[in-house]
């Protein structure tokens, strides 16, 4: 009943102020400029031809050497850049673009995979009053109408849950939401609802009763975001853009007016970085997206010009899958710092975030420990005590640099909004800035309209609005089970090729191996609990990838969902890579190693060994003590004071079971705080003691040595598949 007033008083309270702010709205006349998201129309629109495949990477830096002049010369290849490209060439001008990376390899990998208008950015509008906010939140809005209609196969509405514990939080909180879903206006994927306590508890079972009066349901989008913008470059480069990674800008090229007497930019002097070739690429307008490194491409023109960027780190953290609903998200819309927190599912793992912090500028941001313990403190206020959030249930963890547009004078980066800003230099340089990821396109069109004007460049309004993306177009909801009749398949392998790829899954499909097994007939994993298979490595090398780093993070998402899962499949990733690029010995160790280093610092494998460090005191009672020890020495019949893999090989003979020596290698390397090839007793009692605390889970050493003792018993089966593999 109390539920019931609630509700009739919300609407009541909302009615008045959304009608008010309805009215605002459609005397605005900010109308929908984009027009309806009808491929068929876009499609119709764009006379570029589009070729069937893409250019070979080679084929790109060929012509990047021998055009004699492009119209549009785009630096950075991130979500913004690929989009710039795409909108130039889809309008007819000669398209070049240079990342010094990999696509997708800096912030637009790491957000938060979310296409949403931004609740929290119309909160702020609507407080402040501040009319630019929302025409920010409303562009937003429509083009993730526009995104999610074309690359449906890499995006979907995702409901989210907004629980409420204090009555009075019922009506604001259904206020702001509903007004969402007005702003939206037809494009609204889904209308938001409110929930009862009991049916809240249903659909979110992880959910804190305690003080729990209901929940609101909205909806927003989700995305793979590193594979989105993958096929925004690959949709350019198929329509004539020439499009390469690891080309990195040196320098800018100018040139003296005549008419004017100015210096001008005509081009860039650049590097092929797998080559170490330098040269030349002229055009007529260069173009500047590179999102944190917009200030450092801006003094390339002009040493003294201001910096017009204020970078923000935000730490993202995923968990197992079991935190949270298949298909629900959460929104913590006030945490103790007054950020806010989502929590959501993405692609069958939870993943946690963000944080909103300043920072340096690096090619190599690396998550905090702090940031980390914030975010899981956090979802600790919003999970039941049944739940006990673990620090070692963290399976990998990453820092994005958010290039947020402000102020020089400004000191608080969450009053910053994301709007972008076009500029253009003395000398013809435009610089895109500021933004976010679901806005690219339109940024894309506004920058490309910009650089029309300031360039006189021939060629007619954008035609991005409804253009399918590279998989779209034969892509249907059940095309998977295509894959599993024609090729044999798992059906959650072909579930995950044609979301990944969307109607190019047949291509990957075709050049998979046969296992040798009743069942599956093609398809090897790459490590056993993800549905990556080998032949998305030789297709990703297609798809341009060139090093392991760009296997495991962006052609995968292994080292986004799992640490230590993408170190087990590195080693065969690099052998097939290799073989398909003809590395040499010493270069699948480079590359090995540099995957590693990658792993270790920026997706928070490095925490895992902290953690044990940081657990030096023992923190055991002296019945669990003397309990490890005898554990431990089952294995150190010797009493040598450690344990090798002969021991353990010795073990395990003796109970009849067998471990591929580098499987075992890889069990004692997990422990081995001082990495010389041996586990110590303080090792494995710090281990033992880090896993009480929660501060590690999924240790496979842990599980193995005690298995093992009850095996000495019992003569079971030993199971050593990681148990989440937490760091």
């Amino acid at each position: 009943m109390a539920f019931q007033k609630a509700v009739k008083g919300t609407a009541l309270i909302g009615g008045g102020a959304i009608a008010t702010v309805f009215g605002l709205s459609q005397f605005s006349q900010y109308r929908n400029k984009h027009g309806t998201f009808v491929h068929a129309q876009a499609a119709e629109a764009v006379t570029v031809p589009i070729k069937n495949d893409f250019p070979t990477r080679e084929q790109q830096i060929l012509a990047l050497k021998t055009t004699s002049e492009f119209d549009v010369l785009v630096i950075g290849g991130g979500a913004t850049g690929c989009g710039c490209a795409l909108d130039a060439v889809t309008r007819g001008l000669k398209t070049a673009l240079l990342e010094r990376d990999d696509f997708s390899s800096g912030t637009s990998s790491r957000s938060t995979k979310l296409i949403h208008g931004g609740v929290r950015y119309l909160q702020k509008a609507i407080m402040k009053l501040d009319f630019e906010q929302y025409k920010m939140v409303k562009e937003a809005l429509e083009e993730r109408a526009n995104l999610l209609e074309i690359a449906p196969h890499l995006s979907a509405p995702l409901p989210i849950m907004l629980p409420v514990y204090k009555w009075w939080q019922l009506p604001y909180y259904w206020f702001g939401i509903k007004l969402y879903d007005i702003v939206a206006g037809s494009q609204c994927l889904k209308s938001s609802y409110v929930l009862s306590k009991s049916r809240a508890l249903e659909l979110f079972p992880m959910l804190r009763k305690d003080e729990l009066v209901g929940a609101i349901v909205y909806y927003d989008g989700q995305h793979n975001d590193a594979r989105m913008n993958l096929a925004i470059a690959l949709t350019a480069a198929r329509y004539g853009a020439a499009t390469a990674n690891y080309t990195e800008v040196l320098r800018l090229l100018k040139t003296t007016d005549p008419a004017s007497g100015k210096q001008r930019v005509c081009g860039v002097r650049c590097r092929d970085v797998l080559t170490g070739q330098e040269f030349d690429v002229k055009a007529k307008c260069v173009i500047n997206a590179t999102g944190p490194f917009t200030d450092s491409v801006r003094k390339m023109d002009d040493q003294e010009v201001p910096n017009i960027c204020q970078p923000s780190a935000g730490v993202h953290i995923v968990m197992p899958g079991y935190y949270s609903p298949d298909n629900m998200g959460l929104l913590d819309p006030a945490t103790s710092d007054g950020r806010v927190i989502f929590f959501l599912p993405w692609e069958k793992m939870t993943i946690a975030g963000t944080t909103d912090s300043p920072t340096d500028v690096t090619s190599h941001p690396i998550p905090t420990e702090e940031d980390i313990n914030f975010i899981l403190n956090e979802v600790r206020n919003y999970l039941s005590v049944d739940v006990e959030v673990r620090r070692g249930d963290v399976l990998a963890a990453w820092s994005g640099i958010r290039p947020l547009v402000t102020d020089p004078n400004s000191k608080d980066t969450q009053s910053i909004s994301r709007n972008h800003v076009v500029t253009i230099s003395d000398s013809g340089l435009v610089t895109i800035a500021g933004g976010k990821w679901t806005t690219y396109r339109a940024m894309a069109q506004d920058t490309i309209d910009a650089a029309i004007q300031a360039h006189d460049l021939k060629a007619g309004s954008s035609k991005t609005v409804g253009l399918q993306l590279q998989g779209a177009e034969d892509w249907s909801p059940t095309l998977y089970i295509r894959l599993v009749q024609d090729y044999g398949l798992e059906s959650e392998v072909a579930q995950h090729l044609a979301s990944t790829y969307g109607d190019k899954a047949f291509e990957v499909a075709k050049i998979a191996q046969v296992t040798g097994k009743r069942w599956p007939i093609v398809g090897k994993r790459l490590v056993s609990e993800f549905p990556y298979i080998e032949a998305e490595v030789v297709y990703g090398v297609k798809e341009y990838a060139r090093t392991a780093v760009d296997m495991i993070s962006r052609r995968t998402r292994l080292a986004f969902l799992n640490v230590q899962a993408a170190e087990e499949a590195l080693p065969r990733i690099v052998d097939i890579m290799a073989k398909e690029l003809n590395w040499s010995e010493q270069k699948k160790k480079e590359e090995f190693e540099a995957a590693k280093k990658f792993l270790y610092y920026e997706m928070g494998y490095k925490v895992k060994s902290d953690q044990l460090a940081d657990s030096s005191e023992i923190s055991l009672g002296p019945s669990d003590i003397e309990r490890y020890k005898k554990r431990f020495h089952m294995f150190d019949k010797d009493k040598k004071g450690f344990i090798t893999i002969l021991d353990v090989q010795r073990v395990l003979e003796s109970i009849s079971v067998q471990i591929a020596e580098n499987t075992l290698h890889d069990i004692l390397n997990e422990v081995d705080l001082n990495k010389n090839g041996q586990v110590e007793l303080n090792e494995f009692l710090q281990l033992m003691s880090a896993i009480q605390k929660g501060h590690v889970s999924g240790s496979r050493l842990a599980v193995l040595m005690k298995t093992a003792e009850e095996n000495l018993r019992q003569r079971g089966v030993i199971s050593v598949d990681r148990s989440g593999g937490g760091l």
